[in-house]
Parts: structure tokens; C-alpha cells; sequence
């Protein structure tokens, strides 16, 4: 049995870093390593902001975005088309959109896709709530863009969305998968290909 080398504080810092995604415990133990090292310039401000995101950061009750105010600062902007709302999985993937810049409409985040096998239902996302929204809109939502990961659990998502929007006078559209942007077919897996030939358009 390997005798540790640390004090609990220290131990009990690298377990909870290796929770982190991508943070095994041997990354774990390096980051807390690193930590204590800058204690003055890394490990006290961190400190310091985690403690103020503790206090501060809060979902927002309306798209399901993080952020210091709910509603958000993303439903709450002027500029933004309300009556286009792209659903998506995860907070994740509105910062994804948001820095790519393609698109000026408002979110929905599920909170995950739909997994049996996983104990994942409808009741454990935040589709219910869209279908509210949109029913009950000051400004009429003309689109829905499900912007879903190509996923099996995705597209089961996406259809389940789909029926459960059918009645409400809404546009549903979704994301076009396929060749990305600079990439050469002979490295392409045989899905995307086959995406991409679906998915084709004149020019």
C-alpha cells in the first residue's frame, strides 16, 4: 500500500482536480502541484474567483446559460432575434456558437440528449420548458434550429423535439452535417460521407 507523501489539504485538492475532464490523478497531482507553486499569483486568485462564482453564478431561468444574472445576458440583449431560438445540448455549445459569431438568435439548453440506456428521459431535460416558451412567447418564435450533436442519442433527441413542437407554428430546421470546411474525403468517416452526399446542395 503506497504511503502518501502530503498533507489531507493537499491530497483532497488532487482528488477534486481529477474530476475535472481531461484531469487524471497523475494530471491532477502536476496542476496541484503547479498551483501551490504560484500560490500568489495562481492559487489565491483562483481561489478567489471560484469562491465569487460560488456566490454569484446562476442559471438562467429562461435559456439555462450560466452566467451572474437570470435571465441572462444573452435573453436580455436587445440586439439578439428572439424568434429564432437554436436548442442546444449543453452550455458548452453556446459558447462554441457564440465564438464562431454565425448566428444572432437566442438558446435552449437541454441540459444532455435523450439515453435509455443511461436513465435519460424527456423529464430529465429541458424540453418541456421549450415547448412553454415557445407557446407562450411575447415575441412569436418563427424558429427552432436543433443544433444537436450527430449523435445517435442526438438524433433521437431531435426527433423527439420535432414531435413534440408539431402544432405550434414554428420552423424547425437543423444543423446540415457533413464535409467540414478545409477537410479531404480519403480522412472522412464513412457517416460524415454519407451526411454529406444527403445533405447536398446546387451551387
Amino acid at each position: 500500500m503506497s504511503k502518501s507523501v502530503t498533507g489531507p489539504e493537499i491530497e483532497r485538492l488532487i482528488q477534486l482536480l481529477a474530476k475535472l475532464p481531461g484531469l487524471g490523478p497523475r494530471s491532477a497531482r502536476r496542476a496541484a502541484l503547479h498551483l501551490i507553486k504560484k500560490k500568489e499569483n495562481l492559487l489565491i486568485p483562483l481561489s478567489a474567483a471560484m469562491a465569487q462564482a460560488v456566490e454569484k453564478v446562476r442559471v438562467c431561468e429562461t435559456c439555462g446559460n450560466v452566467d451572474t444574472t437570470s435571465p441572462c445576458t444573452l435573453c436580455t440583449d436587445p440586439r439578439r432575434d428572439n424568434s429564432t431560438i437554436v436548442v442546444i445540448e449543453d452550455v458548452a455549445d453556446l459558447w462554441a456558437l457564440e465564438r464562431a459569431a454565425v448566428i444572432n438568435a437566442t438558446y435552449h439548453v437541454l441540459g444532455g440528449v435523450l439515453s435509455p440506456l443511461d436513465g435519460i428521459g424527456p423529464e430529465d431535460l429541458a424540453i418541456a420548458s421549450l415547448v412553454d416558451r415557445i407557446d407562450n412567447a411575447t415575441i412569436p418564435v418563427k424558429e427552432v434550429i436543433i443544433a444537436v450533436n450527430a449523435t445517435v442519442e442526438g438524433q433521437t433527441t431531435a426527433h423527439y423535439i420535432t414531435d413534440q413542437l408539431e402544432g405550434l407554428e414554428v420552423k424547425i430546421t437543423r444543423l446540415a452535417h457533413g464535409v467540414p470546411v478545409g477537410g479531404e474525403l480519403d480522412y472522412l468517416d464513412e457517416g460524415t460521407l454519407a451526411a454529406a452526399i444527403k445533405s447536398r446542395s446546387g451551387f
